[in-house]
């Protein structure tokens, strides 16, 4: 039998294949902790060094388009040279820059670390979405992406924590120490324990492709293979041009947007939670809670919103987390006890990653094995724009002196925006 993709389809779940979610969940763990760790530490940073809101996000910002350029032109090489390979050169990436933060002597070498550390997040949360999807059978592939997808709110959680004790205790410097020794020593673990895409060695061909393909299904508990199938003649080689062609051309622009819109919201959010709660006058470690609330609340979001679309369909699902994300942001302004503040925190974090989380789903339907790493890193470059966006725009109107109420209003809009181009997304191959 030498269709390898009927076997993952028909066949029951392996061993090997449930070690490939199990890491991809553990790196995204990585990508949610280094992504944060500059949230949590953002009272302590300030207070330390006097940095004033505008600086702070113009900080938050370097990080975001490191991830913006790591996830539209690093991450597309893993349709080159392979998804295992970027997500070793990503871990190297991101644990150097963010071990090194932790010297920092000024706000530049602050920005240009979080540049270099962003660049291996962003090109980790695509290619490790991108190997998730492709070792995932059809039937459950939305699924299974978001289970892989909700260890960026799992790291981020545990690191909101761990920050909680440490900085207060130790200084920031200390978290970045601890976040960058943990991302490094995982090195041996994706060494060893992850295998390269099948869908990866079938549809390239890279030299060995075939022995490579048999080693991995033995692993699997399949028969070897005596040949791949043909190299499909649609698309030659992987390019941003091909994200354009053959009938993608209008689902791209529109899952662009969704990303967009998704990424100004959730990082305004996720890089200002913790310095806007700090402002309400309770402790700096209630307020890292608040990220933390924050992030647990977009766990229970990702991990239903992938089980509810697999009854309902992917973009119905999206969309009305989206909607319910804006009014919850709406209701939030009439809120004013601590222990509702932090339940909120909790629903809008389920609504606005369990939301956007779903658009890695949509990305990994819409393009094929050729592209599909070149189409989830444009699509969430993209989306990085807006997260540069995002949290530059709230340093900058708290700075004015807009009040949280009035920042979460403004930002409730460009979710209502995500929701009308997820649902203008059109394909054979998204529900």
């Amino acid at each position: 039998m030498n269709d390898i993709r009927a076997m993952l389809e028909h066949g029951k779940i392996t061993s090997l294949q449930v070690t490939v979610f199990v890491v991809c969940v553990f790196m995204n763990m990585l990508d949610g902790m280094d992504v944060l760790v500059i949230a949590y530490a953002a009272p302590a940073l300030a207070a330390d060094w006097s940095t004033p809101p505008e600086m702070l996000g113009t900080i938050f910002s370097a990080g975001l388009f490191g991830m913006a350029a790591g996830a539209a032109f690093l991450a597309p090489f893993a349709d080159k040279i392979g998804r295992r390979k970027m997500i070793l050169i990503c871990v190297i990436v991101m644990g150097t820059g963010i071990f090194l933060t932790a010297y920092s002597q000024s706000e530049l070498q602050l920005i240009a670390l979080r540049f270099i550390s962003g660049l291996g997040i962003g090109s980790m949360l695509a290619t490790a979405a991108t190997m998730g999807a492709e070792y995932a059978p059809d039937r459950n592939r939305n699924f299974i992406v978001s289970i892989i997808l909700s260890g960026y709110p799992i790291g981020a959680t545990l690191s909101g924590l761990v920050a909680a004790s440490i900085i207060p205790e130790y200084g920031w410097r200390a978290m970045f120490l601890v976040a960058g020794s943990a991302t490094l020593i995982t090195l041996p673990i994706v060494f060893f324990l992850l295998p390269e895409s099948l869908d990866f060695l079938i549809k390239t061909k890279p030299k060995g492709a075939l022995e490579k393909a048999n080693r991995i299904l033995k692993r699997m508990g399949h028969e070897a293979v005596t040949e791949l199938p043909p190299a499909p003649e649609e698309i030659k080689q992987a390019s941003v041009k091909e994200l354009f062609m053959h009938g993608r051309k209008l689902p791209t622009i529109w899952l662009w947007l969704a990303f967009f819109m998704s990424f100004v919201t959730l990082y305004f959010l996720t890089s200002w939670i913790p310095k806007l709660a700090s402002s309400t006058g309770i402790s700096m470690k209630l307020a890292i809670y608040a990220g933390t609330v924050f992030n647990l609340g977009a766990f229970f979001g990702i991990v239903s919103q992938g089980y509810l679309s697999l009854k309902f369909g992917l973009r119905r699902i999206i969309s009305f987390y989206m909607v319910g994300t804006a009014v919850l942001m709406w209701v939030f302004g009439y809120v004013s006890e601590s222990w509702i503040i932090l339940m909120l925190f909790g629903l809008i974090g389920w609504g606005v990653q369990g939301g956007f989380v779903g658009l890695y789903s949509v990305a990994a339907r819409i393009y094929p094995t050729e592209v599909r790493n070149t189409g989830i890193g444009w699509g969430i470059g993209a989306g990085r724009t807006g997260a540069i966006v995002g949290p530059k725009i709230g340093g900058t109107l708290i700075g004015m002196g807009l009040t949280l109420t009035t920042n979460f209003l403004i930002f409730s809009v460009p979710m209502i925006i995500a929701a009308i181009a997820t649902r203008m997304i059109k394909s054979d191959d998204v529900s």
